[in-house]
């Protein structure tokens, strides 16, 4: 796939994106990867890291231009390159105000067929952001740039042809995606899944955690899966609320949460500013979570067992499941409560399983697995 992958700034994206490309050499292929950013730099070494977004349009524009001119001469012919990312922005949020990162002529010419559009928690974002560049921003100021990210390369997506080879793909909270991505430009023909599990209301059920995490860990070893706890911003948001309660002006977030190792110093969050995003953060979960649905060719949910035998079906998973159903979906269920599921879950499944086994052993007759095995996965 020729690949062209955005992201805001404060992604972070080029060391996520080389392991992308070193997992391909390590898989026996090769992926090549041009950043756009950094050949810019390139072309004008007389810019100060960290200051080139600060530069007069002109002369932006200018590099950004060279820059992909000299991407297209190198992965042409395109049958000699057929596994190519280039890494860049759809838009930028700056002192300038809002300005496109692209040229559709250029983009045209790099033919890309597959566009991916990175996100990661806001927080995390925003740290980067302010670590690497002189600029303030406030967490609002990085979710509007996020929506703002999204929808561009949606746009430009489908102004090349690529309606249906638009993916969002999260960096990753908990778990690597590099797999995910990269198996979305080498092993696009692998069945893509939503993982679909309750949430907030088993945070404190280590035991239903663990089997979540088995059954998120079993689909993501033989699927491109879209995980929906990669992003995971309402613990943000409930975090903020409390600490509100408490009259605290700051919360803390463990440096492992955010990529970070064991010793190194919490990241501080603004509560005030977490309070200003509460509304986004809903409304962008319910927007992101349904997309990831759209992306996917099924759902598979799992519906554990809580204490006193009650079913763990949460109102998102419902709709999730819902929302699968109504797109015309594969939805596969796997009911693990000793009540027998209602009327709203058997009458729009495809089936319904009793154990993630049993699932993945449906899913390996139906030849599912069959591409991944091929690939030694």
């Amino acid at each position: 796939m020729r690949a062209v992958i955005t992201g805001q700034i404060g992604m972070d994206k080029k060391p996520y994106l080389e392991a992308v490309s070193q997992l391909a050499g390590e898989r026996g292929g090769n992926i090549e990867l041009f950043n756009v950013g950094q050949m810019m730099y390139a072309e004008g070494p007389d810019i100060r890291e960290g200051r080139i977004l600060d530069l007069p349009m002109s002369r932006l524009h200018s590099l950004r231009r060279a820059a992909i001119k000299d991407i297209i001469s190198a992965t042409s012919p395109i049958e000699d390159h057929p596994d190519v990312i280039m890494n860049t922005h759809a838009t930028f949020r700056w002192r300038h105000g809002l300005f496109p990162a692209f040229d559709f002529d250029q983009m045209e010419a790099f033919a890309p067929n597959l566009f991916i559009c990175l996100v990661d928690n806001i927080e995390v974002v925003h740290k980067r952001l302010h670590d690497e560049h002189d600029i303030d921003a406030t967490l609002k100021d990085c979710m509007v740039w996020r929506e703002e990210e999204i929808l561009a390369t949606e746009l430009l997506a489908q102004a090349c042809g690529c309606r249906n080879s638009f993916y969002i793909v999260s960096r990753g909270r908990h778990q690597d995606t590099t797999e995910t991505c990269y198996r979305l430009i080498a092993r696009n023909s692998l069945k893509k899944v939503y993982p679909s599990f309750p949430m907030s209301h088993v945070v404190d059920m280590p035991d239903i955690l663990e089997e979540i995490a088995q059954f998120r860990a079993a689909l993501a070893e033989h699927f491109i899966t879209f995980d929906p706890a990669d992003v995971d911003e309402k613990l943000l948001l409930d975090n903020g609320i409390e600490a509100a309660k408490q009259g605290k002006d700051w919360i803390e977030v463990e440096p492992h949460a955010f990529g970070g190792k064991a010793g190194d110093d919490p990241l501080r969050v603004s509560v005030r500013e977490i309070l200003d995003i509460a509304g986004d953060i809903d409304g962008q979960i319910y927007m992101r979570d349904f997309r990831l649905i759209d992306q996917s060719d099924m759902i598979v949910s799992l519906v554990p067992e809580l204490p006193g035998g009650v079913p763990g079906l949460s109102s998102g998973v419902e709709r999730e499941l819902q929302h699968a159903w109504e797109h015309t979906k594969e939805v596969y269920v796997v009911w693990k409560p000793k009540k027998a599921p209602s009327p709203f879950i058997t009458e729009t499944a495809t089936k319904i399983f009793s154990s993630v086994d049993e699932a993945l052993e449906y899913f390996s007759e139906q030849g599912y697995f069959e591409m991944a095995n091929l690939f030694g996965h």
